[in-house]
């Protein structure tokens, strides 16, 4: 950094599209720029820099990582992560729910007072008060501490799950290590701080595991709802539209469909008349229907005629356009092979 040497941590950040916040990130991107927040010693703006992944070990194969200029000093800078919450409900009324084991204590719940949640299902809610009373029994609310009361905007499930999205700071270390070596008579005989990957390397220390993050295959139940069932009181109050006409398929026919029904003369004539009627109406339709669809073919026939015609007059135009730019071209590569010609000459 300008004339001095050092060694420190960065951390990786870079503005969000909103450019509120300056968001972490765990590795440098590809082909672009971020930004990287370090302790180091008091130096101007726009004085330039080179980084080193390792120095000091006598290596001549080592390689400059990154190179920029330094943008601005300051005491703290507002350098945010993701952070992703969640919690189980342990009683559910209509709109409300008390929500556990998000929080650790009611302190940490209630600075998050008035924060928005969701469910897995997709049930939007906000975060209303704290639970305090840890002593009570569940039936009025009260649970462990870190619990707290939220409403939704729908009756939430025991089996869901609440999340809570959140930022959370992220500290660049405090690690300033300068090189002072290079003050001697005898400079190279300064070592930095080890990489933990060399440190595994050299102690044979295996890479630690957590169970946690290791990816597996996720297998879950297929829910089985219980039928949907309407009381008695509530079917005979609701209109004929909307009532349960879900009926048991029957093993012999109804007696409305095993009686017979004998018409009179008079109903006879008018049940006649409605057929003859719908006989004729029937037949009108499927004339207009053909006489629609041959209408259509006649014009689809006329449209295909004049696009051929059109294709031949354009096809026409093309060949002359590049008759006339072939002629061009062949004049001026004549002109150009006569003024070759005639300077050589000369």
């Amino acid at each position: 950094l300008g004339w001095r040497r050092f060694q420190t941590l960065p951390i990786y950040s870079m503005l969000d599209r909103n450019e509120v916040r300056m968001r972490f990130l765990k590795y440098t991107p590809e082909h672009m720029h971020c930004i990287a927040t370090f302790y180091g010693p008091l130096t101007m703006p726009n004085i330039g820099f080179c980084a080193f992944q390792r120095a000091g070990t006598g290596k001549a194969s080592f390689r400059i990582c990154a190179t920029g200029v330094v943008l601005e000093q300051g005491k703290a800078f507002q350098i945010v992560k993701k952070l992703k919450l969640t919690g189980v409900p342990y009683k559910i009324f209509r709109n409300t729910a008390f929500i556990r084991g998000m929080f650790s204590s009611s302190l940490e719940a209630s600075k998050f007072t008035g924060a928005a949640i969701k469910s897995v299902s997709g049930i939007r809610g906000q975060i209303k008060k704290a639970v305090v009373n840890t002593g009570g029994a569940a039936s009025t609310g009260a649970g462990p501490d870190g619990a707290y009361r939220a409403t939704f905007e729908d009756k939430l499930k025991m089996s869901d799950i609440v999340i809570l999205r959140s930022w959370t700071r992220v500290l660049p270390e405090k690690f300033y290590n300068p090189v002072t070596s290079l003050l001697e008579a005898s400079p190279g005989n300064w070592k930095g701080l080890r990489p933990i990957v060399d440190i595994r390397r050299q102690d044979r220390i295996p890479i630690p595991q957590k169970k946690d993050s290791e990816y597996r295959e996720i297998s879950r139940e297929n829910r089985k709802f219980a039928p949907l069932r309407i009381p008695n009181k509530l079917q005979a109050a609701l209109p004929f539209a909307t009532k349960p006409k879900l009926f048991k398929k029957r093993s012999k026919p109804s007696m409305e469909k095993r009686r017979k029904v004998v018409m009179e003369p008079e109903e006879k004539k008018a049940y006649s008349l409605l057929q003859a009627i719908n006989t004729v109406r029937n037949e009108k339709l499927k004339n207009r229907k053909q006489a629609e669809a041959m209408r259509k073919m006649k014009k689809d026939k006329k449209l295909a005629k004049e696009m051929e015609k059109f294709e031949v007059a354009k096809k026409e135009k093309r060949k002359a356009r590049y008759r006339s730019q072939g002629k061009e071209q062949a004049k001026r590569q004549r002109m150009a092979d006569a003024r070759a010609g005639g300077g050589g000459k000369d």
